[in-house]
């Protein structure tokens, strides 16, 4: 078993990854509509091995993070990404699989969930709200579900279920 201690380092050496893959590989992939979410990723890895409390705060911190690069929806973001960085904390107790296709599929349906609570509290129009939520939305969940699958499958060892904490 490892200590609680290297778990930690574990697990902010693939946060700090995930973060350089959102700037520096997530603008030469596809467009911005369907590229991967790797900060959504690292939010969602970090919600998954967390309390609510700790996991609403790195939501919080990663949605202002997002809102600075569009501040058109300035505060949609940081609402969307606390809220779902709160559920997926509460929800591991009930979905606690070791599986990575279903924490895969987790992180592409908490990617949704934050695509809606974004565009409902943006206030976006009818039509753009249902392209959106209906075409694009669903892309990048699988995009982004598709890269956390990569990364749990590469960092296995890292992630395996641990019950010291």
């Amino acid at each position: 078993m490892i200590p609680a201690r290297a778990n930690r380092v574990q697990l902010a050496v693939v946060l700090l990854l995930l973060v350089v893959l959102h700037f520096y590989v997530r603008p030469r992939l596809w467009g911005p509509r369907v590229a991967p979410d790797f900060l959504f990723i690292a939010l969602m890895l970090f919600a998954m091995r967390n309390g609510p409390g700790a996991s609403a705060i790195a939501g919080f911190a990663v949605g202002l993070a997002a809102d600075s690069l569009s501040p058109a929806k300035f505060g949609a973001g940081a609402l969307a990404h606390t809220v779902v960085g709160y559920l997926a904390s509460w929800a591991r107790a009930v979905f606690f699989a070791d599986n990575p296709l279903i924490n895969a599929g987790f992180v592409a349906v908490g990617l949704w969930l934050r695509d809606l609570l974004v565009l409902a509290a943006s206030g976006s129009g009818d039509n753009s709200f249902l392209t959106e939520l209906a075409v694009y939305s669903p892309l990048q969940a699988i995009t982004t579900g598709l890269f956390a699958l990569l990364i749990l499958v590469v960092f296995r060892e890292w992630f395996s279920i641990r019950l010291d904490t």
